[in-house]
This record gives structure tokens, C-alpha cells and sequence, in this order.
């Protein structure tokens, strides 16, 4: 724990500024977050309209991520940051606070869509100048997620609001909140952070190059890409990983309510006790896992989420006590992989093309969410427990990625 605070009390720059920002967005998403699911169904919203909706959003993000990485580097990573903030979490949440039915979600699930530009610029704008040094972007990763999970702390405050008022007031107050919360995020972010070195180049380089002779270029990226097994690896881990979370964080709710008697209320408590596990492993295991193979530590991490949906799935009606042994469980699949998998992901792509190859990494991730999007809606309209049984088959996939991952780098060394 001492070495894991020494590390934010020495670390510099945009680093340190991303990292302490980071509750602003964090405590906002986490209080709406559990409750967004339910609200569009009290708001008359179907299974099969939540599916087509998350389809829809993957694939305009998946349009956006082509001009993430030439955006990031035309305008620089703290401007890009900047304004996609503003367009893509602050504004989407504005039209989520005044929704009225399923024509509004819809169309901030589309503006939502431009932080697929943002992430781009964001992850940038703190590995940039540290790219070589996976350790330290391990440790990094490790706060930013210690960050999240202290954030989780307020959504008791969500639960007690629910279980007081009604849900569709109190949740339209979270979404005001997390306007004014966000937008002071994205400001404070822009002013204490500073262009990194290689965005300065980048900057430079592409300056009076219009976008569309800059997109020409993804040309020789996508070459890089598919040349690189390792790149495609990293590639199809992150898209299943991204796959399972949009399915447990958009159907947990509704199955869990709908299906196994859970009120409501409780919905805000379950992410404490997924924080409190997480903490422990941040603060007091995650440091001595580093000397073991991360690799290993994922195949773990996998095995627990396998572990958890199975808990999920087997769980009887009005017994909180099994879903809380699936959120403890899932929870240690989340520390285990996570962070490696941040890591993997940021190591394998080459530092000089991050930008745009990483805004072709998440284009290439959201076409292969898209479609699945759209079927885990329709399964949950046949069966909610269906999406639960699709997320343990993509994470058997999952291992076997991570398997051959970690064959082929004991190869190489």
C-alpha cells in the first residue's frame, strides 16, 4: 500500500492530472450507471430497443473511431480531449436528464458516440510519454481504476434516493449532476495538462493536411495492424472483453429486478461491495502480482468471470445472497484482468502510430460489438438469462486468446 501511494505522490505531468481528474467523471457515472437500464424501461423502452439501440451507438462509434487518432493528432491530444468531453459525455447526458422515450435515447446514445474520439486522445495524452515503460503503465492503469472504484462509494446516495422517491426524478438529478460534474472534469483536465512530445510532432506534421489526405494514410496503419500478430491478438482480447462488459452493465439490472426479485434500492449497493474487493486487490495484492507472468494472471481473471456468470445464472429468485457472491467474484475477474489487459493492449501497438492505430483499434473493436449488441437485446427479449450464457462462451473465447498470447511471447523470448 505504501509503495502503491508513493508511486501517485512521484508520479508527473499529464499522468498525475489524468489520474486526479478522474473522480469527476467517475462518481457521476457510477451513480447513474446502475440505474440507466431500469430508467429506459420505466420509460417504456423494450429489450429488443435497448439492443437495437446499443447496436446503433457501436456502429456511429465505430465511424467516429476512424477520425479518432487523425483528429487527435491534427488538433493536438488536450484539445481533442477537451471538446470531445464536452460533445460526448456532458451534452449525451444533458438529453438522458430531459428523455422522454426511446426517440431520446437513441440520440444521445449516437452524440455519446464522439468518445470513441475522446479515449483516443485521453489515452494519448498520459502513455505518450511513458509508452516504453510497462510497468509504470500497469501502475498507472491500477489508479485509474482505484480511482473508479472510490468513486462507487458515493452510489449509496443513488440507492437511498431511489428507495425514498421515485426512480425516474432521482435519476434525472444524477444525469444534472453528471453535466456539471463532467464539464468541470473536461476543463480542469485541459487546464493543468500540457501536449505531449509526440503530439507536438504530430501536430506540426499534419498542419494545412486536410482530414481526408490523413485518413489516405490509414492505408499503411492497417498494414501494420495485420502484419502484427501480436497487434491482432491485443485486438480481438480487448473486443470480447469490451463485448461481456456492455452485456453484464446493460442487462444485470433488468435481470436482476425483472427476474430474480431484486428491489430496486439495492441496485446502488452491490457496486460497494464490487469497490471494497477491488481496493484490496489495488492496494494489497495487485502490487505482488507483478512478479508473476501477467498472462497467468489473466487466464485467472477469465476463469473468475466464467465462474461468476455461472453463480448468476444458477441463482434462485429473492436470494440477494447469490447475487452478491456473483458481483465478489465478477469483481476479482475485473482486477485480475483489467489492468493486464490495459497494459497488453498499450504495449502492442507501435508509439509513433498510437494515435491512429489506436482510433483503428476501436473501429475494428465496435464492428465486431455491433452485431452482438443487437442479439444479446433480442436474447434477453426471448430470455434474460441468455446474455449471461453468450458472455461465458465469449469468455471461453477469451481464454483461448490469452492462452495463445502467452504460448507465442514464451516463443519470442
Amino acid at each position: 500500500m505504501r509503495d502503491t501511494f508513493l508511486f501517485l505522490r512521484n508520479l508527473k505531468g499529464n499522468a498525475k492530472v489524468a489520474v486526479l481528474a478522474q473522480p469527476l467523471w467517475g462518481v457521476p457515472f457510477n451513480l447513474f450507471t446502475p440505474f440507466a437500464t431500469i430508467y429506459m424501461f420505466y420509460m417504456g423502452v423494450t429489450d429488443i430497443q435497448i439492443g437495437l439501440m446499443l447496436a446503433v451507438a457501436r456502429f456511429v462509434q465505430m465511424g467516429l473511431a476512424f477520425f479518432g487518432g487523425v483528429i487527435t493528432d491534427k488538433f493536438g491530444r488536450r484539445l481533442t480531449n477537451f471538446v470531445g468531453d464536452l460533445i460526448g459525455w456532458c451534452l449525451p447526458a444533458l438529453i438522458w436528464a430531459l428523455a422522454r422515450d426511446f426517440r431520446w435515447f437513441m440520440a444521445a446514445a449516437i452524440v455519446n458516440g464522439v468518445v470513441q474520439i475522446t479515449s483516443v486522445a485521453w489515452e494519448c495524452l498520459w502513455i505518450d510519454d511513458d509508452g516504453d515503460n510497462s510497468a509504470k503503465i500497469t501502475q498507472i492503469y491500477n489508479w485509474i481504476h482505484i480511482c473508479g472504484v472510490i468513486a462507487v462509494f458515493f452510489v449509496p446516495i443513488a440507492g437511498f434516493l431511489v428507495g425514498r422517491f421515485e426512480l425516474i426524478p432521482v435519476v434525472r438529478g444524477l444525469y444534472a449532476f453528471a453535466v456539471v460534474s463532467m464539464t468541470a472534469k473536461a476543463a480542469l483536465l485541459y487546464a493543468f495538462s500540457r501536449e505531449t512530445i509526440r503530439g507536438r510532432e504530430r501536430m506540426a506534421e499534419t498542419k494545412g493536411v486536410p482530414l481526408i489526405r490523413l485518413l489516405s494514410g490509414y492505408r499503411e496503419v492497417f498494414g501494420t495492424i495485420f502484419r502484427s500478430a501480436k497487434m491482432l491478438r491485443a485486438l480481438a482480447l480487448q473486443a470480447l472483453q469490451n463485448t461481456t462488459l456492455m452485456i453484464a452493465s446493460t442487462f444485470f439490472a433488468l435481470y436482476t429486478t425483472q427476474n430474480l426479485g431484486l428491489n430496486e434500492s439495492f441496485l446502488a449497493y452491490f457496486p460497494i461491495l464490487r469497490a471494497v474487493v477491488m481496493l484490496v486487490f489495488l492496494f494489497l495484492i495487485q502490487g505482488r502480482l507483478l512478479k508473476f507472468n501477467p498472462h497467468r494472471v489473466m487466464l485467472c481473471g477469465i476463469f473468475s468471470y466464467i465462474t461468476a456468470n455461472a453463480v448468476l445464472l444458477l441463482a434462485p429468485t429473492d436470494n440477494w445472497v447469490w447475487i452478491a457472491f456473483y458481483v465478489f467474484v465478477e469483481a476479482c475477474g475485473v482486477a485480475l484482468l483489467i489492468p493486464r489487459l490495459g497494459a497488453l493492449v498499450a504495449n502492442a501497438i507501435e508509439p509513433k502510430e498510437r494515435a491512429r492505430i489506436r482510433g483503428l483499434f476501436n473501429a475494428a473493436i465496435l464492428a465486431l460489438v455491433s452485431p452482438l449488441a443487437f442479439i444479446s437485446g433480442w436474447l434477453s427479449d426471448m430470455n434474460r438469462r441468455l446474455p449471461f450464457v453468450l458472455n461465458i462462451g465469449l469468455f471461453v473465447l477469451m481464454l483461448a486468446f490469452t492462452w495463445v498470447d502467452a504460448s507465442r511471447n514464451k516463443k519470442t523470448s
